[in-house]
């Protein structure tokens, strides 16, 4: 159960009504509920977010890291948005799992990638010059380089806000592994 207040959209007022009305329209999801709290909170998740979703990772390459860094940090809200929003994306459920272990089988590149937020979680971003070789020889640059450290911030994020809230899980568990 949910240790801060739930934010019921339909009784939401100001600008978190404007949210609940603009551009989380029919997506009242328990995160965003919890997160509705604070107006300048929901805004910054917002445009951190919508910022990153016009970026140069693709959709698939976002939610590896989402998956990835949730696994990572256990948050099993995150887990099981992100195992959805992953097959919408275009993930398997081989590539799925596979990225919640920090390791993609079947393309070299999203492999790189996973690995690459394993590295930035287990070393707290402080990465080896052998790290960033190996994802740069996978093909990404220094702009998508930046932009997997802001969507790993972001999935952390996420991820301590579920847990310091208890987020009702309101998607279907992810897969269990192993």
């Amino acid at each position: 159960m949910s240790r801060l207040n739930v934010v019921d959209p339909n009784a939401a007022t100001g600008a978190i009504k404007e949210v609940f009305e603009g551009p989380l329209k029919g997506k009242h999801f328990n995160i965003y509920k919890g997160m509705a709290n604070s107006p300048a909170v929901m805004q910054a998740y917002l445009g951190f977010s919508g910022n990153l979703g016009e970026g140069a990772l693709s959709k698939k390459e976002a939610e590896v890291i989402a998956l990835t860094v949730g696994e990572a940090n256990g948050c099993d809200y995150c887990t099981a948005a992100h195992s959805m929003i992953g097959k919408m994306a275009g993930l398997s459920d081989e590539q799925i799992i596979g990225a919640r272990q920090g390791s993609v089988a079947n393309d070299p590149k999203l492999d790189a990638l996973a690995h690459f937020a394993t590295a930035m979680h287990e070393k707290k971003g402080y990465v080896s010059d052998d790290d960033l070789a190996k994802v740069r020889a996978a093909g990404y640059t220094d702009e998508h380089i930046t932009e997997a450290v802001a969507h790993y911030a972001l999935a952390t994020f996420t991820n301590y806000f579920n847990h310091v809230n208890k987020t009702d899980v309101d998607f279907p568990a992810a897969p269990k592994i192993g």
